[in-house]
């Protein structure tokens, strides 16, 4: 293990915080390896704290870990949006510290890294103890990212949104055709069997004496 002889003595959860902090994914990947069960690697990647307060997740993105935070995000029920102690930051807004604080040569790679956590299940929505969500904390020249975060939120907002063809048609009868009667079943079975195929038509004959 790296830096073996620097953290002797060490417990595993200051092992873990060291590693997140430096992104040394040798030492991560041991201590994962140690662990008896996936239940024992979810209480440790999401419970470990620093003194500070900062989840693992924390760590990592404060210094735009990559490697580390990919290996996080592949562990097992692991917790995208933990809250840290003193700001109320999620990682989210964590990494956008960083990249904010990084030279504007650094920002493809913040970006593409922000566009990663999003994809695992980062909440862009989630607001801080300053009642800001990730988005307000990019610096505004950083159009990339805004529109990174942007579209990632728009997504979550709409998610919901997404019916099937046969609510939006119900719907759609129910709020602007509410004197129209509504059609039979025996109509859906004749759009669904054009009747110029003969075993389909048998196919829908049998279906509608079944009904009955």
């Amino acid at each position: 293990m790296a830096d073996n002889q620097e953290h002797d003595g060490a417990s595993v959860q200051e092992q873990l915080v060291e590693a997140c902090r430096r992104n040394n994914v040798d030492m991560l990947s041991e201590i994962i390896e140690n662990c008896k069960s996936e239940d024992e690697i979810s209480d440790l990647m999401n419970n470990t704290k620093s003194v500070m307060g900062n989840h693992l997740y924390h760590e990592a993105a404060l210094q735009g870990n990559w490697e580390v935070i990919d290996m996080l995000l592949d562990q097992p029920n692991f917790e995208c949006d933990p809250v840290n102690r003193i700001e109320g930051d999620t990682p989210l807004h964590s990494v956008i510290r960083w990249i904010n604080s990084e030279p504007p040569a650094q920002r493809e790679f913040g970006n593409a890294l922000v566009k990663m956590m999003l994809e695992a299940g980062s909440d862009p929505r989630v607001k801080n103890k300053a009642k800001l969500t990730a988005l307000q904390l990019v610096d505004p020249t950083n159009k990339d990212l805004r529109k990174i975060i942007q579209d990632s939120e728009y997504a979550n907002l709409n998610q919901s949104d997404f019916v099937s063809a046969g609510d939006v048609k119900a719907s759609s009868n129910n709020s602007n055709n509410a004197d129209v009667p509504p059609q039979d079943d025996e109509s859906d079975d004749d759009a669904e069997f054009s009747g110029s195929d003969d075993e389909e038509r048998a196919e829908w004959e049998r279906r509608r004496a079944a009904r009955r």
